[in-house]
C-alpha cells in the first residue's frame, strides 16, 4: 500500500511538530512548512494527498495560502483542512467554503485523524 502524505502548515513548531509525529506513527508521509510562503515552495516539487493549513500566520495567511493553492494548476484539487485557532462565526462559514474541513484548536488527536482519513478517502 503506497502510503499517503500530508503537509503540515503552521507557524508554531510545536503543533507542527505534535501533529507530524503522530500522523508518522499512522503511516503517513509527512512534509512540514512553517510558513504559507515555504507551503507553497514545497508543492512545487512535492505532491501531497491533503494540506492541514493554519489560518493565523505572519506574512501570508492560511486564507492567501488556501487562495494561491486553489488558484494553481498543479495543486488545486488538493484537499485542505484547516486547523486553527480562529472560531468566530465568520472564520468558521469562510473556512467551510475553502476547505474541505475546518478543525479549531486545541483539538482531538482522535478526532483530527479520522477527519484526515475520511478526507483522504473521499478525495480519491
Amino acid at each position: 500500500m503506497v502510503k499517503k502524505s500530508i503537509m503540515i502548515v503552521d507557524d508554531e513548531p510545536m503543533i507542527v511538530k505534535v501533529v507530524k509525529d503522530i500522523f508518522k506513527e499512522e503511516g503517513y508521509k509527512v512534509i512540514t512548512a512553517l510558513s504559507g510562503q515555504e507551503c507553497l515552495e514545497k508543492l512545487k516539487n512535492t505532491s501531497v494527498d491533503l494540506i492541514l493549513l493554519d489560518i493565523m500566520m505572519p506574512g501570508m495567511d492560511g486564507w492567501d495560502t488556501c487562495a494561491k493553492i486553489k488558484s494553481d494548476k498543479k495543486t488545486e484539487k488538493i484537499p485542505i483542512v484547516f486547523l486553527t485557532a480562529k472560531t468566530d462565526p465568520v472564520s468558521r462559514s469562510m473556512g467551510g467554503l475553502a476547505s474541505t474541513a475546518y478543525i479549531t484548536k486545541p483539538f482531538d488527536m482522535k478526532d483530527l485523524k479520522k477527519r484526515v482519513d475520511s478526507v483522504i478517502k473521499a478525495s480519491k
